[in-house]
C-alpha cells in the first residue's frame, strides 16, 4: 500500500536553515576563536609531520576541478535522459553551480581570518573550494537519481567527497573546519534544490524502504558511527592533555574521522531527506 500526500518545501528549507547555522557555528568557533584555530591548526600541524599519502592525493586534487566535474555532468545528463527529469538536472546544475560560486564569495570577499596569535599559515582558506566542486559534482547526481537509487548515489557521493575533503587536508592545502564548511555549503544548496523541487508539482509517495537501499543506509551509518567514536576519543584524550605537545597526530586522526563522520551522517539525512520526493 502507498500513501499520497502533498509537496511541501518546509522540511528542505528546516535543513538549509540548520546547514546555515551549523557553518556559522563552525566560522565562529574555528575561525574567529582563539581555542578554535588553535584545535585547527593542531590537525593541520599534525598533516605536516606526516607525508604519507601526498602524492596520492595530490594526483586526486589534481583530478576534481576537470575530469571529476565532467564526470558528474555526464552522469547527471544521462540518468535525466533516461528519466526524463530535465526540471531535476536544471535545478541540480543550478545548485551545484551556486555553491561553488557561494564558497568562493564566502572564501575571497565575505570572511576573513583574524590573527589570534596562534602560530601558523593566517590567510584565510574557510571554505574549501576543492571540496566544495566535489560535493557539487555529487549533488548533481543525487538530485537527478531515482527514489529507489538515491542512496546509492549518496553513498558514492559522500565517499567522493570525503576523499576530496580529506586529500586537502593530507596535502596541506586546507584545515579540517574548512573542508567540513565546504560540505555543509553544498548541503545548504541541496536543501534548497528540494524545496523547489516540491513545487514542480506532484505528490510525494511515502513507500517501503527497499532492501538494497536499507543495507546501503546500514552501511553508511556504520561508518558514520566508527568514525564519531574515533573522533570522540581522541578530542577525549586530547582533552587530558595526556599527550601535551605530541598531540598533533592525535589531532589529524580525529580531524579525518571528524570530516568521514560528518560527509556520512550528511548522506544518510539527505537520503531519508529526499526518500518522498518522486
Amino acid at each position: 500500500m502507498h500513501s499520497f500526500s502533498r509537496l511541501t518545501p518546509t522540511r528542505y528549507i528546516g535543513a538549509a536553515v540548520l546547514c546555515a547555522l551549523a557553518f556559522g557555528a563552525l566560522y565562529a568557533y574555528f575561525v574567529r576563536d582563539e581555542t578554535g584555530q588553535a584545535i585547527d591548526q593542531l590537525a593541520f600541524n599534525g598533516a605536516e609531520n606526516g607525508t604519507t599519502g601526498m602524492a596520492v592525493t595530490q594526483r586526486l586534487l589534481d583530478l576534481i576541478p576537470s575530469v571529476l566535474v565532467a564526470v558528474g555532468a555526464i552522469v547527471s545528463v544521462v540518468i535525466a535522459v533516461v528519466r526524463r527529469a530535465w526540471f531535476a538536472l536544471i535545478v541540480a546544475v543550478a545548485g551545484a553551480m551556486a555553491a561553488v560560486v557561494t564558497t568562493q564569495l564566502l572564501k575571497r570577499v565575505v570572511l576573513t581570518r583574524p590573527d589570534l596569535g596562534v602560530d601558523g599559515y593566517v590567510s584565510n582558506s574557510f571554505p574549501s573550494g576543492h571540496t566544495t566542486v566535489a560535493a557539487a559534482s555529487a549533488l548533481m547526481v543525487f538530485l537527478v537519481a531515482s527514489p529507489h537509487t538515491r542512496w546509492l548515489a549518496g553513498t558514492i557521493g559522500a565517499a567522493v567527497a570525503v576523499a576530496a575533503g580529506v586529500s586537502t587536508l593530507v596535502s596541506l592545502w586546507h584545515r579540517p573546519s574548512d573542508v567540513i564548511a565546504a560540505l555543509l555549503v553544498v548541503s545548504f544548496w541541496g536543501c534548497v534544490g528540494g524545496a523547489v523541487l516540491t513545487r514542480s508539482g506532484g505528490r510525494q509517495r511515502a513507500a517501503r524502504t527497499p532492501a538494497p537501499a536499507r543495507v546501503g543506509l546500514r552501511l553508511q551509518t556504520w561508518i558514520a558511527v566508527v568514525a564519531a567514536v574515533v573522533t570522540a576519543v581522541a578530542v577525549g584524550i586530547g582533552a587530558t592533555g595526556a599527550f601535551g605537545s605530541s598531540a598533533a597526530p592525535l589531532a589529524y586522526l580525529g580531524a579525518i574521522t571528524a570530516i568521514v563522520a560528518v560527509g556520512f551522517v550528511l548522506a544518510i539525512t539527505a537520503t531519508h531527506l529526499f526518500d518522498s520526493l518522486p
